[in-house]
C-alpha cells in the first residue's frame, strides 16, 4: 500500500474521494475563470459548473465531518476547513458545522439556535418579500440563513469569541467580491447565481429527509429527546435518491439521497451508500421518495414552503413517520426550506 493510499480512510477512497475533490476544486477554479469570459455560452457553462462544483465541495465537507475521507481526524478537519472557504461558509468554523451535525445524529432532531419559522411569524412583510423572490426561484429563505452565517459572531452570543476571525473573513471575502464587482461586475453577479444554484441543490436534498422541524437546543448540553433519540431515528428519516436502479446518477450529490443508510451507519463513505442501502433496506421503490415526485413538489410548493401554508395541503394533518413517507411519495408535502448541514446554528 502506497503512502498516499494509507492517508485515506480506505484504499478505494483515494479514487472516489480524489475524483470528487478534483472535480469540486478544479470545477471551482475553472468556473470562476469562466465567469470573466466575454462569451455568454462560456459564462453559462461556468455558472453551472461553479454551482455544482461548490455543491460537491459542500458534500465533501459533510464527508470530512464524519471522518470518512482520511484516517486521521486532523486531516479530515484540515480538508473541511479548506472546503469551507470554497463553499463561502468560512465566516464560522468547520468545527461548528461538525458539532451541529453530530447533534443532529445523536439527538435524532434538528438541534438549532435560530428558529427561522418563529422569526418569519414576527416579520410578515419580510415573508411577503421572500415569497415573491421564491416565486422567481431566488432562494431568499436560505439567504436569511446565509446572512447569519456571514455575521455569525455578531449575531450569535455563544460565538462572540470568533469575532476576530469573522471580521477577517469578512474583509478578505468581501474585499475580493467588491473588487471584482467594481472591475468586472458581470463576473461578480454571475458568482451569486452560481451560489444560488448550490443553495437550491442542497435544500432540495435536505428538505424532505426528516419529518421534524427545528428544536432550539443547540447550546444545551443534555436536552430531553422529543422523539426517543437514536432508537426511533430511522422512523423519522427518509431517502430521496436520484435513482435506485443505477448508482451513477446519485454521484451528482455524492449519494446524499440515501439518507436512511447514512443515518444507519454515518461512517459509510458516500460511494458505498447505494450498496449499503440495498443491503439494509432492500431495493423496493416504495421505500424512497421518487426523484420526479420531489421535483414536482419543489416547483409546485416553492411559495407555500416558506410558511408551510397557503395551499391545498393546509387541511391535511401534519404527517409523521410512515405517513410522511406515504404523503411524500404522493407529492403531498410542502417540504422544508432553509435546511442545510452547512448551517451551523
Amino acid at each position: 500500500m502506497s503512502t498516499k493510499s494509507r492517508l485515506f480512510h480506505e484504499r478505494r477512497g483515494m479514487f472516489y474521494h480524489g475524483a470528487a475533490l478534483l472535480y469540486g476544486v478544479g470545477g471551482y477554479l475553472l468556473g470562476l475563470a469562466g465567469l470573466f469570459s466575454g462569451s455568454p455560452w462560456v459564462n453559462l457553462g461556468a455558472v453551472l459548473l461553479l454551482g455544482h462544483a461548490m455543491t460537491i465541495c459542500a458534500y465533501m465537507i459533510h464527508e470530512c465531518g464524519h471522518n470518512t475521507v482520511f484516517r486521521s481526524n486532523r486531516h479530515n478537519a484540515w480538508l473541511g476547513r479548506f472546503l469551507n472557504w470554497v463553499c463561502g461558509t468560512s465566516y464560522g468554523t468547520f468545527e461548528d458545522i461538525r458539532y451541529k451535525h453530530f447533534r443532529h445524529h445523536m439527538d435524532n432532531d434538528d438541534s438549532v439556535w435560530f428558529m427561522c419559522d418563529e422569526f418569519l411569524q414576527r416579520h410578515p412583510r419580510l415573508v411577503e418579500l421572500i415569497k415573491l423572490l421564491e416565486w422567481f426561484y431566488i432562494p431568499a429563505h436560505d439567504m436569511i440563513m446565509h446572512f447569519i452565517t456571514v455575521f455569525t459572531a455578531f449575531i450569535i452570543p455563544q460565538r462572540r469569541d470568533q469575532m476576530l476571525r469573522n471580521v477577517m473573513v469578512l474583509v478578505i471575502r468581501g474585499g475580493i467580491w467588491f473588487a471584482v464587482l467594481f472591475t468586472y461586475p458581470k463576473a461578480a453577479l454571475l458568482y451569486l447565481v452560481s451560489y444560488m444554484i448550490m443553495m437550491h441543490i442542497l435544500r432540495f436534498k435536505d428538505g424532505v429527509q426528516h419529518d421534524y422541524d427545528g428544536n432550539p437546543t443547540l447550546f444545551e448540553e443534555d436536552p430531553p429527546s422529543r422523539y426517543g433519540g437514536r432508537p426511533t431515528e430511522q422512523a423519522h428519516t427518509f431517502s430521496n435518491p436520484e435513482s435506485l436502479r443505477y448508482d451513477w446518477p446519485n454521484y451528482f450529490t455524492l449519494c446524499f439521497g440515501f439518507h436512511n443508510a447514512h443515518h444507519k451507519r454515518p461512517t459509510v463513505p458516500w460511494y458505498d451508500l447505494p450498496a449499503y442501502h440495498r443491503k439494509q433496506f432492500g431495493d423496493d421503490p416504495a421505500g424512497v421518495i421518487p426523484f420526479s415526485v420531489q421535483l414536482r413538489m419543489y416547483h409546485r410548493y416553492r411559495v407555500q414552503r416558506v410558511t408551510h401554508s397557503g395551499g391545498e395541503l393546509d387541511a391535511l394533518p401534519t404527517p409523521w413517520e410512515a405517513e410522511y413517507l406515504e404523503r411524500a411519495r404522493a407529492g403531498k408535502i410542502y417540504g422544508g426550506n432553509a435546511v442545510s448541514f452547512l448551517n451551523s446554528f
